[in-house]
């Protein structure tokens, strides 16, 4: 099975080092095949027997590697595509659209919150553990984003890494 891994907050400002080639045969001694990494922020593509904990596996080999407690989000190539073809902003631009991984569906009462804000031009939509972030100026000048308690554990990538991350699993 070929599923795609995101590391929540490493190698972010320098803080929470995990290098990725340290990463990769990590993985691979803990029996994980194929494994593949994308730019610095903790992107995995790999492939692995169906019935194992892919997050959890990945949680405990870097702890146990590096010292540092990295929460992993995990999606299946197939959730993955799923993610893309639900996206609800298809004019918006890749650089202006963004989805945050959860690793379970958001709050309910979080939800019904945000989604009483007015945060135009920005706007959000939840799709299952998926939140779609339609940022028109960008994710370093939003006032949505530090606002919105639905992303609370998050990991987030920008629509192009999700693409990229998409084709890398296709491979």
């Amino acid at each position: 099975m070929i599923s795609i891994a995101l590391l929540r907050g490493v190698n972010v400002g320098g803080h929470r080092k995990v290098p990725m080639a340290d990463l990769r045969s990590w993985l691979l001694a803990a029996g994980l095949g194929d494994v593949r990494t994308y730019i610095q922020s903790g992107n995995v593509v790999l492939e692995h027997a169906p019935r194992i904990d892919v997050a959890a596996l990945l949680h405990d080999v870097i702890e146990d590697r590096s010292g540092i407690d990295v929460p992993v989000i995990v999606r299946s190539a197939a959730q993955w595509s799923k993610v893309i073809a639900a996206n609800p902003y298809r004019d918006a631009a890749p650089t202006e659209l963004h989805v945050s991984f959860l690793a379970g569906a958001p709050d309910a009462a979080s939800v019904a919150a945000a989604t009483k804000e007015d945060w135009a031009p920005e706007e959000f939509a939840v799709v299952g553990r998926d939140v779609y972030l339609h940022l028109p100026q960008g994710m370093g000048r939003s006032v949505m984003v530090p606002r919105l308690k639905v992303i609370a554990g998050a990991t987030t990538r920008n629509w192009n890494t999700v693409l990229a991350l998409r084709d890398l699993a296709r491979s």
